[in-house]
């Protein structure tokens, strides 16, 4: 099998790489070698390579700033989405595109279904549902939600250096979700693609957490492995205490039933892979 992952210099993409290049021939991309957005260059890199697989990774993900660039964040998240689309159908290349928990408004107090209404609140959200919808019924979706790794910039790496850097956090307590590793999401979604399914799947790592929990967890774990030298004090704060540009789903759980029916097998716990990834950066 043959696979193309766009946005492979990110940090899901990176991840898409390294857990399908033990099996499969893997094609990895960045927006230089290949836009998204141009539907030439699409159609030349397929003719090219002959995907079986194209796993879009490539995403605007900037939520605050895509408030106030909307065109770009649609352009990427829901135009050039289409295209993809249309150029793997022409084809003959199964689609795999990724999406967010941020389709959903977070007023729901027990996990969201796949088919739940969704209602996002912002612009991200938004270009992330349209590119759902031209992505077509014949691509494999995956929401996901809270997505870290050992590199880049996200939650977990950001507290880190914070830890080293102030005295003391104020992190959010009063936004809830579930905490997903990007090597738990590259392995469910192989064994999805590798099952032939399309349409709406839900993955992230088990249980939930706060952004608080998070960061109290990261904090614990990397004590334990030595990466941090001494503890710092994070206190609880609620939204209203933090605003933002963009609102964030209060609750954003995601339920993931017709995912486990599908694979047979439960996910990893949040906290296992969070010190798993803490680890790697040892």
């Amino acid at each position: 099998m043959k696979i193309i992952v766009t946005g492979a210099h990110g940090q899901l993409g990176r991840a898409l790489c390294a857990h399908n290049g033990s099996r499969y021939e893997v094609i990895g991309f960045d927006s230089r070698a290949l836009d998204i957005c141009d539907p030439k260059a699409i159609d030349e890199k397929l003719k090219e390579v002959q995907p079986d697989f194209v796993f879009n990774a490539a995403a605007y993900t900037a939520v605050d700033q895509a408030e106030d660039d909307a065109e770009r964040a649609y352009e990427l998240n829901a135009t050039a989405v289409g295209h993809l689309a249309l150029a793997c159908r022409e084809y003959g290349v199964k689609l795999v595109h990724f999406s967010t928990d941020y389709v959903f408004d977070g007023m729901k107090s027990s996990p969201y279904l796949v088919d739940d209404q969704t209602n996002p609140q912002g612009v991200y959200g938004a270009s992330k549902l349209a590119g759902e919808k031209l992505a077509g019924d014949d691509a494999l979706i995956i929401r996901t939600s809270w997505v870290y790794d050992a590199h880049g910039k996200n939650f977990v790496t950001t507290v880190l250096k914070l830890l080293k850097e102030r005295e003391r956090l104020t992190i959010i307590a009063d936004q809830i979700g579930s905490p997903t590793s990007t090597s738990s999401l590259a392995a469910a979604n192989l064994s999805l693609s590798e099952k032939g399914a399309k349409g709406i799947y839900h993955v992230t790592d088990e249980g939930v957490a706060s952004w608080y929990d998070f960061a109290v967890a990261v904090q614990e774990e990397a004590l334990r492995l030595g990466l941090l030298k001494e503890e710092k004090q994070i206190l609880p704060i609620n939204t209203a205490d933090y605003p933002t540009r963009a609102r964030r789903p209060a609750y954003s759980v995601l339920d993931k039933s017709k995912t486990r029916d599908l694979l047979g097998e439960p996910f990893p716990y949040w906290r296992y892979q969070l010190r798993l990834v803490l680890k790697d950066l040892l």
